[in-house]
């Protein structure tokens, strides 16, 4: 296929998507994959089980420069739509419950690789022809230039307005083109920032990126508190000026994760602190004065061994109260007991940073959306597109991002 209708460059969630409803559109559909396998970062997700979309999508679930961006997209393809389409595939899911009784996420019972298989036998039913390790190497356009920094081949060259597309595998001409290559996150499973110099070399904006949905590091005393606590999970209200998120932390030997975690880092800013109440809807103060007058001769450890993980009770006391560790409540000066409240609601953290791309779920900004169609996904050049993570649309945790590409990808489909 040489002279497809449409060429979509990345076997991801979106391309995979777009590739399916344009082709079965009748438009003859060549995916283009730079790794040797399509749909790598669904196998991963979700543990392996694939949390491929959440009961409450909803537009405040996503971060973006435009927050009503995302809107259309969403609504047109919802998350009920491709809950249908799991079903009629007889792939078996389940709701996850989260820590606050929250629900919504859903996951597929056995194994990612059943969704990975739904969608090729879609695209094998429609016609689409997939290419797996095939590198970009230069896009030709009458209005843009782009090629790979290391790229020195020579190619034939191409005639009329179409996009020439240059790749490891072969040379091919479309009238369509639509960019679906992800970010920067997880680079091993195939991600890159391709998608960004293409928008730019074709006039596009770019946001400034960043990890998001990444665990925080530490340094210094904070991170050697983190690495002696490593594997310890506890329910917490991690915060800060803007947002709140009440699930589980996880600490690490390289710092904190879990979903709390993962959540708050999309709404971080470097340099600034973190906050963690560690008793989340229960009032601190009235609890240890409680505990004072009707356990006078208990420790406070102790009681604390009933609420919290007995490391992390042992790690806060050795900050907090190391000398007085073993007095009973009964002697506790009041003020103190009030002291050690105000911790409990708000221990402060201070993250040196993340971990980057590396670990970090979606990539924060990008292609961004003042120079795209809510609608249709097309850039302000007719004919290129650009859809799923490499726009400048992020969701929280729980399925949101997934549902994103679903919905992006076949409004993209629709409109090609």
């Amino acid at each position: 296929m040489k002279n497809p209708d449409l060429i979509v460059i990345g076997a991801g969630a979106a391309g995979l998507m777009c590739a399916i409803t344009a082709a079965r559109r009748g438009r003859r559909v060549l995916l283009l994959e730079r790794s040797n396998k399509v749909g790598k970062k669904i196998l991963m997700s979700g543990g392996g089980r694939c949390n491929f979309t959440n009961l409450q999508v909803t537009p405040d679930r996503f971060f973006s420069a435009n927050p009503h961006f995302c809107k259309s997209a969403l609504s047109r393809y919802t998350q009920w739509d491709f809950i249908s389409w799991v079903e009629q595939h007889g792939i078996d899911y389940f709701e996850k419950e989260t820590v606050n009784g929250l629900s919504g996420q859903l996951f597929c019972r056995d194994s990612s690789k059943l969704i990975v298989t739904m969608l090729v036998t879609e695209c094998v039913k429609a016609g689409v022809q997939i290419v797996t390790q095939c590198e970009i190497e230069a896009i030709d356009h009458p209005s843009a230039h782009w090629r790979l920094a290391a790229t020195r081949r020579k190619f034939a060259s191409f005639t009329g307005d179409d996009f020439q597309v240059r790749t490891s595998q072969g040379n091919y001409q479309t009238e369509k083109l639509v960019v679906a290559s992800g970010g920067l996150s997880v680079p091993r499973l195939g991600g890159s920032g391709i998608g960004y110099e293409l928008a730019q070399e074709f006039g596009l904006r770019v946001l400034p990126t960043t990890a998001g949905l990444v665990p925080f590091s530490f340094t210094d005393s904070q991170s050697d508190i983190c690495k002696r606590l490593s594997g310890v999970s506890t329910e917490v209200n991690l915060y800060n000026g803007r947002q709140s998120f009440r699930e589980d932390i996880l600490f690490t030997h390289r710092g904190l994760s879990g979903p709390a975690a993962l959540q708050l880092s999309s709404y971080w800013e470097p340099g600034e602190p973190i906050k963690a109440d560690l008793l989340p809807g229960q009032n601190p103060a009235s609890l240890l004065a409680g505990w004072k007058k009707q356990n006078p001769r208990s420790l406070l450890r102790t009681k604390l061994d009933q609420l919290l993980p007995r490391k992390l009770v042992l790690e806060l006391q050795h900050i907090w109260w190391a000398d007085m560790a073993d007095t009973p409540l009964a002697e506790w000066p009041d003020a103190r007991l009030a002291d050690i409240a105000e911790n409990l609601n708000n221990w402060t953290l201070k993250p040196a940073g993340t971990e980057g791309y590396r670990t970090a779920e979606v990539t924060l900004g990008g292609v961004d959306t003042r120079d795209l169609s809510s609608k249709t996904m097309q850039s302000n050049t007719p004919g290129l597109y650009f859809i799923g993570e490499a726009v400048d649309v992020s969701g929280h945790l729980g399925g949101f991002n997934f549902q994103w590409a679903w919905s992006s990808g076949f409004v993209a489909g629709e409109s090609v």
